[in-house]
């Protein structure tokens, strides 16, 4: 089996749960998660099989697209509705929407944000996580993030103070920790808040339409039928600038040899290689040599 699985993630489950349960059910080890997915978090986990795995890191770069609830009033040590409560503060005024969307909007761009205590961000080869659960504080470095959009998603034009909670939708960047978005919303608003909710609605070009749930796999599965839930591995490189190649430039591509750049060459950093509409690596400009290519990835060579 090759090819990208578009799961439905339930909540529940950690990113490595999924992928445990999908080698036992594929009956194959060949099998890994692009970017790690809250437990408490619902939604579109691609999952990488067999060759594919060799481009997982491209669809854990690209983009992804959530849509969450921030509660005021109160926040957690894990930033979300699962933690303890760490503080707490009454609703005591009116928040518009129009207040809202204008932090909203300051907070589109590149923006820095500080990782949670409970995240797999590694300290001293040691994820913050470990250390949260050890009631230890740690130092986190901060990150330069992308959010590309951030919008209301509710229809209200006052905020209720007896259920201060809102929904939203954010297409950002990789390495953006949403729930810190929800903390930090609040304290632009003067409150403590968290994020009670939340949703991938997209990674990379996968949707939640063309994702299967593990029930659909397991049935799948009990009728032979587990090819048809894989995606061409060529949907995960998408984003990436392609190149149409000949047969003769194929077999050198293969054997990842180093090449004159094409006149044609597009741009950015790095060019997927096509043959017969079949992705077959992916170069880049050789950073010594210039008008040379090389390969970061050959991904076929048979």
């Amino acid at each position: 089996m090759n090819g990208i699985l578009p799961l439905w993630k339930p909540r529940g489950m950690t990113s490595h749960d999924c992928v445990f349960k999908l080698r036992k059910l594929l009956r194959t080890k060949k099998v890994g998660h692009t970017g790690t997915l809250d437990p408490e978090v619902s939604g579109v986990l691609p999952i990488c099989i067999g060759r594919a795995t060799k481009i997982a890191e491209y669809i854990t770069a690209s983009g992804k697209t959530y849509e969450g609830d921030v509660t005021l009033g109160y926040s957690t040590t894990t930033e979300d509705a699962w933690g303890e409560k760490v503080e707490e503060k009454e609703i005591d005024r009116v928040i518009t929407r129009t207040e809202v969307e204008e932090i909203l909007q300051s907070m589109t761009g590149e923006i820095t944000q500080t990782p949670p205590m409970f995240s797999a961000v590694k300290v001293n080869g040691k994820r913050l996580y470990e250390y949260a659960r050890q009631g230890v504080e740690v130092e986190r470095p901060s990150r330069v993030v992308t959010i590309h959009k951030l919008q209301l998603l509710d229809d209200w034009i006052e905020l209720d103070p007896e259920d201060p909670s809102f929904s939203f939708e954010v297409v950002c960047g990789k390495g953006t920790y949403v729930r810190t978005l929800a903390v930090e919303i609040g304290n632009k608003l003067g409150y403590p808040a968290h994020m009670s909710a939340l949703t991938r609605t997209q990674s990379a070009g996968f949707r939640k339409e063309h994702c299967f749930t593990f029930e659909e796999i397991q049935e799948s599965v009990f009728n032979d039928q587990q090819q048809s839930l894989l995606l061409p591995l060529e949907l995960g490189l998408s984003h990436l600038p392609k190149m149409t190649i000949s047969d003769t430039l194929a077999e050198k591509v293969k054997n990842g040899a180093r090449l004159e750049e094409p006149e044609d060459w597009p741009d950015g950093p790095e060019i997927v290689m096509e043959y017969q509409d079949k992705a077959i690596a992916i170069y880049q400009p050789h950073p010594d040599k210039p008008g040379i290519i090389k390969p970061v990835k050959v991904l076929f060579n048979d």
